[in-house]
């Protein structure tokens, strides 16, 4: 073998993969901590610190196994703050004859990393992360001359393709293939719940040089109990956790929200399944075999709206990020232009579920599925928030956000920028919604039940008006159609009073 040099990015941490099944005299692994990584958009000091302390619990084992092993602290002084100069100056240094790199999941460095290698002279070579259940283009492919994506039949493509809740009889498990009706239940108190479990580990040394280096983030943290998952150990111990204690709720209570919980029944898997600490594979068949051998517990609605998210979701977004790639990132349907209130950076709002949810996210880099699609993004939408600052605030904020799956979720589903592509329909919700999944609207400074007048819900309001703004390009889809009935029907005074207090509060929607 040729004198190699192989790239591992930050979420590339997989011990599973083929690389790593010899110890090779020729090979030898390049890990970096670079500006270039921190300053595309600006990110939550939890996920930064997040990135780098697993990055450097990756080297040393890589080391500890064998490998030969370069890791590039972010205050080296060879540190030449890029990727593509790093690896230059290495080629050159330690005179590699062939450079070596696992496909990025990220678009931008995707094009990086395929332009850097045309502009050497050494042999090159790109392989598979050996992750994922799906190859980049198998989504494109299954949907090709179709007129639409549709999770739905992706998903159970994947459960027929790869067995899994299949009976004998090539027939879904529990005789359905989806028990999403079952998956939206308030938190009714019925269930105890259960402290998260989180690691608290002192990372001062990786604040420290990021302070040093004059790295610009926001959010909050606890140096001295960083509680994220930052080694597989650590990640197979959160996972053993939420099959035994969490999953045999999971599926009833998925979709709620608390005041006083922040994960309720959630996994937390997300930030080790995006940084491959885990591969989705593993996961699948922890949870399955749990639910096979404890289910007295644990129920099917539990196990299917899991095995959903991971197979269907997670699997589908990835599909189509690379399906429509680098065009999805400019689209913007309903030509959103305004700027993010100044209290998702603070959190000083007074909406209740707005508060909590982002608090949450700023004080945890973490929000649930819904607290991020039914409550963030849905006022996101329905203010006219431009997806550019939506897609960078959410790319920043969450401690698990990489592109290929945050932006697919944001500007797709979240704030239907791309006019249907990721969701048949906006996904926007008046305070109903929140009252029925939450207890946010206890105790709030607005009124829940009040469209227009003092102290009314920016949420019903905001709701009409955006159904109003966008009528023209709405007004014909089936699945809505419902909703501009209703609109008919209303007077013209109420239509004035609804669309009157939306300005209002759009007028003014910092101080909200």
């Amino acid at each position: 073998m040729s004198k190699t040099l192989r790239l591992i990015l930050g979420d590339q941490l997989n011990h599973s993969h083929s690389w790593f099944k010899e110890k090779d005299k020729n090979a030898t692994y390049i890990l970096m901590e670079v500006m270039q990584e921190q300053t595309y958009v600006k990110h939550h000091i939890q996920k930064i610190i997040g990135f780098f302390t697993a990055m450097r619990a990756f080297a040393r084992e890589l080391k500890d196994e064998g490998h030969q092993v370069i890791y590039y602290y972010l205050d080296a002084n060879e540190n030449q703050q890029s990727f593509n100069k790093n690896i230059k100056w290495l080629i050159k240094k330690l005179s590699f004859e062939k450079f070596e790199y696992q496909m990025p999941d990220e678009y931008r460095l995707d094009s990086e990393l395929k332009d850097f290698c045309k502009s050497v002279k050494i042999k090159t070579e790109v392989f598979d992360t050996e992750h994922f259940y799906t190859s980049r283009e198998e989504v494109k492919i299954f949907f090709k001359g179709k007129k639409q994506y549709l999770m739905e039949n992706f998903y159970r493509y994947m459960r027929k393709k790869h067995q899994i809740l299949m009976d004998l009889n090539q027939e879904p498990e529990g005789g359905k293939w989806n028990f999403d009706h079952e998956n939206r239940k308030k938190y009714d108190g019925k269930v105890p719940l259960k402290k998260p479990l989180t690691f608290k580990r002192d990372v001062s040394d990786v604040l420290n040089v990021l302070t040093k280096m004059e790295v610009s983030f926001f959010g909050n943290v606890n140096a001295k109990e960083f509680s994220l998952p930052t080694n597989r150990e650590e990640a197979l111990e959160l996972l053993e956790y939420f099959c035994h204690d969490l999953l045999p709720a999971f599926g009833r209570y998925e979709d709620a929200m608390l005041k006083e919980h922040l994960t309720l029944f959630h996994s937390s898997l997300s930030f080790a399944l995006n940084l491959k600490m885990l591969s989705p594979q593993e996961v699948i068949n922890h949870v399955i075999s749990t639910w096979r051998t404890n289910q007295d517990s644990i129920t099917i609605t539990d196990v299917e709206g899991f095995v959903r998210q991971v197979i269907g979701w997670r699997e589908y977004m990835r599909g189509l990020y690379w399906a429509e790639m680098p065009d999805f990132a400019e689209k913007n349907f309903l030509n959103h232009k305004k700027s993010l209130p100044s209290w998702f950076w603070d959190g000083k709002v007074k909406m209740n579920c707005l508060k909590h949810s982002i608090n949450n996210s700023l004080d945890h880099a973490y929000a649930h599925h819904i607290q991020r699609l039914m409550v963030i993004g849905n006022f996101s939408l329905l203010a006219g928030v431009s997806p550019d600052e939506i897609d960078a605030w959410y790319l920043g904020v969450y401690a698990d956000a990489v592109e290929w799956v945050q932006i697919t979720n944001t500007r797709g589903m979240s704030q239907f920028a791309d006019g249907g592509i990721v969701g048949s329909k906006p996904y926007v919700a008046s305070a109903n919604y929140i009252n029925k999944m939450s207890n946010y609207c206890s105790g709030c400074f607005y009124a829940k039940e009040k469209r227009h007048g003092n102290k009314a819900c920016p949420f019903n309001s905001l709701y009409w008006n955006f159904y109003l703004k966008h009528e023209e390009k709405l007004k014909k889809n089936p699945r809505i159609s419902m909703l501009y009935r209703l609109l008919d029907k209303m007077d013209e005074e109420e239509i004035h009073k609804i669309t009157a207090q939306a300005d209002h509060y759009l007028q003014n929607v910092n101080e909200l």
